[in-house]
């Protein structure tokens, strides 16, 4: 194509949206120019230019080709987990460590671009996720506790924010958890099988 910067192909767009992904985890996505993701790639500015336009359109390729796409491979098992509960939360623990191993990313930028004030993602977890997920299990856990199969103490809201600080919020930490307590040893696969065993009296299953 005349006038194009660069060569094309599937291959060099992932690796941009890659090192936009790097740059966003590491300055957050507010202090991140083009020019530091161009060069975290190892290409021009224009070429960036050609493939995405503006920050804006970067921004949101890295949430509908990546963020979106990660969480609707956690979603898809567990709308298949029918009316067991043991059998959803299990599938939501599991399919967490899953996604960590890998979207190893998204657990730092969720806490920097979600969870801190000011965070580019936080309206995409309003408007985009939530009610794909959080609502979703949310609204399970209610349904299954009106059967009698859940803890009547719990509230089904509180439940699902238990899971995700039992989940991706020690996958965000874990650098710094594994060198306090000289847990090299211990991987995903330990704390899963921990947070299960954790949960199994206190959800009232049994």
């Amino acid at each position: 194509m005349p006038g194009r910067p660069g060569a094309d192909g599937p291959d060099l767009r992932e690796r941009l949206l890659d090192a936009a992904i790097a740059c966003f985890v590491r300055q957050g996505i507010a202090a991140t120019p083009l020019r530091a993701i161009a060069t975290e790639a190892g290409v021009t500015p224009a070429l960036l230019h050609y493939y995405f336009g503006d920050k804006a359109q970067l921004q949101e390729a890295v949430i509908s080709e990546r963020v979106l796409p990660a969480f609707a491979q956690l979603r898809e098992p567990l709308l298949r987990s029918g009316d067991d509960v043991c059998e959803l939360v299990a599938g939501f623990v599991q399919g967490i460590g899953a996604l960590v191993a890998a979207h190893p990313w998204l657990p730092p930028l969720w806490v920097r671009e979600v969870l801190c004030e000011g965070g580019a993602l936080r309206e995409v977890l309003f408007e985009r996720i939530g009610p794909q997920l959080p609502q979703m299990m949310t609204a399970r856990f209610a349904q299954a506790q009106a059967r009698g199969q859940l803890n009547e103490d719990l509230d089904p809201r509180l439940l699902m924010v238990s899971l995700v600080g039992l989940t991706l919020f020690p996958a965000a930490g874990a650098p710094i958890w594994r060198r306090l307590l000289q847990a090299e040893d211990l991987d995903f696969d330990a704390l899963r099988r921990h947070t299960l065993a954790l949960l199994d009296r206190g959800l009232g299953m049994g």
